[in-house]
């Protein structure tokens, strides 16, 4: 499975920014798609996923800010981010999973930062 990440960049405090990323090669029974984000000396840290039947769940600190969603024709998974804070600022991994393995994205860069 490969995985192509696209939509960071720079965005001021209280902004909003949406990372795409799209699956491809083998892409059957891909039981989840999601996001991973890993800051400046901390740990990649699940933000965002959802499985292949819709059920999503979400970290602590980006519930009511962050959205995912998922199109299972396209195998594509999307993030929407809005209110983001410095503490957002991070390289952003896109993920999936099947039972053969689990994939990785190349990383999109988030910065928050006035």
């Amino acid at each position: 499975v490969q995985l192509q990440a696209s939509g960071g960049g720079l965005v001021q405090p209280g902004g909003s920014l949406r990372l795409s990323c799209a699956a491809s090669g083998m892409i059957r029974r891909i039981d989840f798609l999601g996001w991973y984000r890993q800051a400046p000396e901390k740990q990649r840290e699940l933000v965002a996923g959802v499985t292949n039947v819709g059920r999503k769940n979400y970290a602590d600190a980006v519930k009511g800010r962050f959205s995912v969603s998922r199109d299972n024709a396209k195998n594509t998974v999307s993030l929407q981010m809005n209110s983001l804070g410095p503490e957002d600022t991070a390289v952003y991994y896109c993920k999936a999973r099947n039972p053969w393995g689990t994939y990785w994205g190349q990383g999109t860069q988030v910065t928050v930062s006035s």
